[in-house]
């Protein structure tokens, strides 16, 4: 069992900290959209930056252990993290837009169904591309 878990242990960490920072989104969402009159998609874009800080510090610490050792290669990690986060931002507004403007769903409802794919798809770009372990070998 221990090893199993010592094998896994990046994406279940991964897993603990995505409902940390959906936790964090969709409440910032809600906080937002409910007692704002503004655009729900503005609500989203202040949730998303939120979520975003908090998600690059808990995957960058405690799921992908990623070090640095110049404040060159912490800004081009951070840099990175954000720019597919952006991609994953875009792919956020369009399901946001399509379940709640096209679809006239409930809002909160769709933020959750959409907060599962875009959590699947940051953690491939996460694992693959930004924290990817650069010339050190794995067990």
């Amino acid at each position: 069992m221990k090893s199993l878990i010592k094998k896994n242990q990046a994406i279940i960490l991964y897993l603990i900290f995505g409902v940390l920072t959906t936790v964090v989104n969709i409440g910032v969402f809600y906080l937002f959209n409910t007692y704002t009159n503004w655009n729900y998609q503005i609500s989203n874009g202040i949730a998303w930056v939120a979520s975003v800080l908090v998600a690059f510090f808990t995957n960058k610490v405690w799921v992908f252990s990623s070090g640095y050792t110049t404040w060159r290669a912490f800004w081009r990690e951070l840099g990175s993290f954000f720019f597919f986060r952006l991609l994953t931002y875009f792919m956020d507004v369009a399901i946001m837009w399509v379940g709640i403007s096209l679809m006239n769903q409930n809002e909160l409802l769709v933020k959750i169904v959409d907060n599962v794919i875009v959590v699947v798809v940051n953690y491939i770009f996460s694992k693959l591309i930004i924290f990817r372990q650069r010339g050190i070998k794995k067990d």
